[in-house]
Formats: structure tokens, C-alpha cells, sequence
């Protein structure tokens, strides 16, 4: 993942491990004094938020513990990091593409993880290199332009 994604998602577990437990610990807090816990809606909702917080809290240290900072540089084929032009053979639009870990995948932002069919395509490839992919609609075919 990059530098960038993991500082991100180092900061929202921090976020999650200070603010937003203290929050949650307090509606808990003031859901009890509410009285019988059996029929409190409060108090259920406090529980299932404090549940969301503590999954996501172990799901972003578990990425984290397993994350690799990869650094997006010179190298002559595509991989991670790598900013990518292609266009489909026979078609004159052009599309640009990052290559990117799963947990940063948006496709808004041209960002495609190297698990997607699309990106395990572009793996080690060259510029001027035509290459072919699978889709729901069959083979795809696209020429690389640019690489950066």
C-alpha cells in the first residue's frame, strides 16, 4: 500500500482507539443510567456502535500489521504505484490508471487494485505493449500508451 493510504488508515485507528471509543463509552455510560437495560433502545444501540468500532479497530490493525509501504518509482513494467494510460484496442478513448493495493481501490479516482483482472493484466507490462483480459463481456483488448 502506499505511504500515503497507510497513514490514512493509521490516523482512523487512531481516531477510532481514542475519540470515538471515549464517545461510545460515555453513550454507554448514560444509556445505564437510563434504567432497566432489557427494554432500553439506547443502550442496544450504544452496544451494537461499540461493536462497529471495535471491528473496525481490529480490522485496521490487522491490515496495518500486515501492510508493505510501496513506493511508487522508476521501474520499466507496470506495478503498484505505477500510473498507467491505456487504450482499447480499435477505440480512440483513452483511460488513465493507478495501480493500487486492495484497500485503495476507487474507481472515481482511477485507482484499480493489481488484483483486478484488469490490473493483474497490467502487471510488468511495457509501453507500446498490447495485452488482453477477461470480462463478463469476454476478452478485452487494450494497448499501453504510457507508463509513469
Amino acid at each position: 500500500m502506499s505511504r500515503e493510504k497507510f497513514e490514512e488508515l493509521n490516523s482512523e485507528l487512531d481516531e477510532l482507539r481514542t475519540t470515538r471509543r471515549k464517545e461510545v463509552a460515555e453513550q454507554l455510560e448514560y444509556a445505564r443510567s437510563l434504567g432497566d437495560l432489557s427494554e432500553n433502545a439506547e443502550y442496544q444501540e450504544a452496544r451494537e456502535m461499540q461493536a462497529a468500532v471495535e471491528e473496525r479497530i481490529a480490522k485496521l490493525e490487522s491490515i496495518l500489521k500486515a501492510a508493505k509501504i510501496v513506493q511508487g518509482g522508476k521501474h520499466d513494467g507496470v506495478g503498484m504505484g505505477s500510473t498507467v494510460t491505456v487504450q482499447k484496442v480499435g477505440a480512440d478513448e483513452k483511460h488513465v490508471y493507478i495501480i493500487v493495493g486492495a484497500e485503495e481501490t476507487n474507481m472515481f479516482e482511477g485507482k484499480i487494485s493489481y488484483h483486478s483482472p484488469l490490473g493483474n493484466a497490467l502487471l510488468n507490462k511495457k509501453k507500446g505493449e498490447e495485452f488482453s483480459f477477461h470480462t463478463p463481456r469476454g476478452a478485452q483488448r487494450y494497448k499501453i500508451l504510457k507508463v509513469e
